[in-house]
């Protein structure tokens, strides 16, 4: 139940732009609009595309920091050896490109809020640092003895399941439990019925208004077809998707016919995977992170992986088919000794962008696993990324 005087979540999701009334959707708003006047930490676990930066600009604004810097930062976007410069900064001189001294994001943000996306991402003696500075205020610039002070509200957010990257010794436990003290689990698009045709108009509208034409409209015959298809990309899939529907079809009426011709066929679609979200009511547990808690967690969920079972199988043999003794999938590896065919399309932007969806929706929108297959650095894929326009990958 809400506090006297709070705002209803229906009425802060408007004003946030998140669109829908499933109930586990307004049950994540409501319960950000509840730690939004403390400084508690809050870590929020959602799929890729769900979201998540809406909830964390909900916990700002409505906080007393709301007049401070919020910055949004993806640790997933960050090279792993510039982390620590990017976060804590460093001084002039501090390592070869260290031409001047620089603030980090603890700095800029002082007072504010710091959303760090894909925290799951960040390596292990970062994670030691940001630990300090959770439970003391404190850090050093890279380069520098000297203790700075810093008064920031810190978010996380992840698509990952930090326990088992605990268990895979990729994320430290202490950290966790310091970050999980208040978590928002936003549910994935594919579990939130009729929110996906709110959305659908909700963004036919906003694309029409945007580019003057008249909106698309949803047949009543489109709607299954609509909900049957697994949105992997979630929110953003579906947003990218409707701009595509209006510029091409602006005006129409969009039936099944239709929707199936822009949709990617079944048989190319990755298998969705069931990843158990964190069990918050078993923090507590003492027993926790044993084996017999891991044995009791896989019992708990073994209904959700059965039903998996048979697209996991399905997924492994797709993958076999495509590694290389490198391990690198084949799609990426061209055959060099075949020559080329006459009238093959040999236009080197096409074939690196296609090259690079292909590796992106291979790795299930892992940008790190993809710039690894693809032979790039994470920097060069993210450049490719935006001049492509495969955010909604």
């Amino acid at each position: 139940m809400l506090r006297t005087g709070s705002p209803h979540p229906r009425e802060v999701a408007r004003r946030f732009r998140i669109i829908g009334e499933d109930p586990r959707l307004l049950a994540a708003v409501e319960l950000a609009t509840r730690v939004a006047p403390t400084d508690v930490p809050v870590l929020i676990l959602g799929e890729n595309g769900t979201g998540k930066e809406a909830f964390a600009h909900i916990i700002h604004h409505l906080s007393r920091r709301r007049d401070k810097p919020f910055l949004a930062i993806n640790c997933g976007a960050i090279p792993e050896g510039t982390m620590d410069s990017e976060l804590f900064g460093h001084e002039k001189g501090a390592f070869t490109s260290a031409y001047e001294s620089r603030k980090g994001y603890f700095e800029v943000a002082n007072g504010g809020t710091l959303f760090l996306d894909e925290i799951g991402e960040m390596p292990l003696g970062t994670q030691a640092r940001l630990l300090r500075v959770l439970e003391t205020g404190e850090y050093l610039r890279v380069g520098s003895s000297k203790v700075q002070q810093t008064d920031v509200r810190l978010v996380a957010a992840t698509n990952r399941n930090l326990l088992q990257l605990i268990q895979q010794g990729k994320f430290r436990e202490d950290l966790y439990h310091r970050l999980n003290a208040i978590t928002i689990q936003v549910p994935p698009l594919k579990d939130r019925g009729a929110d996906i045709e709110l959305l659908f108009d909700f963004f036919a509208d906003e694309f029409a208004h945007r580019y003057g034409v008249q909106p698309i409209q949803l047949h009543p015959s489109a709607i299954d077809a609509l909900h049957d298809y697994p949105w992997p990309g979630n929110v953003r899939e579906l947003k990218h998707f409707v701009e595509k529907l209006t510029i091409l079809h602006a005006g129409e009426e969009i039936d099944a016919a239709l929707l199936q011709k822009y949709l990617p066929p079944r048989e190319s679609r990755l298998p969705v995977v069931y990843v158990p979200p964190l069990d918050s009511k078993r923090e507590s547990n003492p027993l926790e992170g044993s084996i017999s808690w891991q044995i009791e967690q896989i019992q708990h969920h073994l209904s959700h992986l059965r039903e998996s079972q048979r697209a996991i199988q399905e997924m492994l043999r797709e993958i076999w088919q495509h590694l290389t003794s490198s391990e690198r999938p084949r799609f990426l590896t061209p055959p060099v000794s075949s020559p080329p065919i006459d009238g093959a399309d040999l236009s080197l932007e096409k074939n690196e962008r296609q090259l690079i969806e292909k590796a992106l929706r291979f790795y299930g929108g892992n940008r790190k696993k993809a710039a690894q297959a693809l032979g790039i650095s994470e920097r060069t894929l993210y450049r490719k990324i935006e001049e492509y326009g495969f955010h909604g990958l």
